[in-house]
């Protein structure tokens, strides 16, 4: 039995769901494309700055709308007379190149053979995003993949937080190791990783605090919880994902740019985007970051947090059918 059948989730099913999530981005998107293109019968000049105006408004950001303008312009260029009715496909075409330019070497997957043992996760992101959801639902969906995972209650700085991941810890019906508020991060890390290496367990994920009012700080604890598990495994972390909030739209933006400083992010998680209109700031952050976005949630089910495809959220964003 496959893993998506493990999940009750077909190919189609899922490509449905990423539909439905992205139905309040994509709405809003194509009205704006549609009034940009209405009456013309060709990408003239005034054509391309109303496109430049849609993507900016729908927080793709404004560097990643030059790179698409410019990208658009040479094509029309190239081939000398493009109608608006094409432009569509054209812009839906190079999106989707932007966002292959910044794909993982490696496509996300739950059920893969890990080089490592544990294989240790470092999950970052200021408080209020989702972070604590996404590592349970990352949890729930690795066990349902055959693996054994233990989490790590590192965020010690609010006993909420804490609180919140032990009741993920039980939904999942995995292990979790916790020394509540107050704690040592850095201890807590190191202990969790050390029980699970001892223990033969499969994937360890840890929380972190999600402050940033003091990047020196964060990033002087970051260093230190990364340290001592390097020390328990060699090469832990082995991953590091940030997980921001879709529908804050470019503070998301500000807050990514403010963590690649403090700490190297080897992949992104998008929530909330089932919530918002904001969704093109998954095709932003990629890009200006050059980090690739692995996970995005787009529901409340623990299988709406989706591994993030390219081709298939473009085509969502477009509207394109279901084949």
């Amino acid at each position: 039995m496959g893993f998506l059948d493990k999940l009750g989730l077909s190919k189609k099913k899922k490509e449905e769901k990423l539909q439905d999530g992205l139905e309040k981005t994509r709405s809003g998107f194509l009205n704006k494309i549609s009034k940009a293109v209405a009456g013309k019968d060709k990408v003239d000049d005034i054509v391309l700055d109303e496109l430049e105006e849609v993507l900016i408004t729908s927080d793709v950001g404004v560097k990643t709308t030059l790179t698409v303008i410019e990208r658009i312009e040479a094509r029309v260029a190239r081939d000398k007379y493009v109608t608006s009715s094409e432009l569509q496909n054209l812009l839906r075409d190079e999106i989707i190149a932007l966002l292959k330019e910044n794909e993982a070497d490696k496509p996300a997957e739950f059920d893969v053979e890990f080089s490592s043992k544990p294989h240790v996760i470092l999950v970052v992101g200021v408080n209020g995003v989702g972070k604590t959801t996404t590592i349970g639902k990352l949890a729930s969906r690795y066990k349902m993949a055959g693996k054994s995972v233990v989490l790590g209650a590192a965020d010690t700085f609010r006993a909420a937080a804490v609180n919140q991941l032990k009741i993920w810890s039980e939904r999942a019906d995995v292990p979790i190791i916790q020394q509540g508020q107050n704690a040592d991060p850095a201890a807590v890390a190191f202990d969790t990783v050390s029980s699970a290496k001892a223990k033969g367990q499969d994937v360890v994920i840890v929380d972190t605090a999600g402050r940033l009012h003091n990047k020196k700080d964060l990033m002087d604890e970051l260093s230190k919880i990364k340290r001592v598990m390097g020390k328990v495994v060699e090469g832990a972390p082995h991953e590091v994902i940030l997980v921001l909030d879709a529908s804050t739209g470019q503070n998301a933006m500000q807050q990514a740019k403010a963590f690649t400083q403090a700490v190297d992010i080897t992949g992104l998680a998008l929530t909330k985007l089932d919530g918002t209109a904001k969704g093109g700031i998954v095709i932003g952050i990629s890009s200006e970051l050059e980090v690739p976005v692995k996970y995005i949630g787009v529901g409340e089910q623990i299988e709406d947090l989706q591994i993030f495809d390219r081709v298939a959220f473009v085509n969502a964003l477009f509207g394109e059918k279901l084949s």
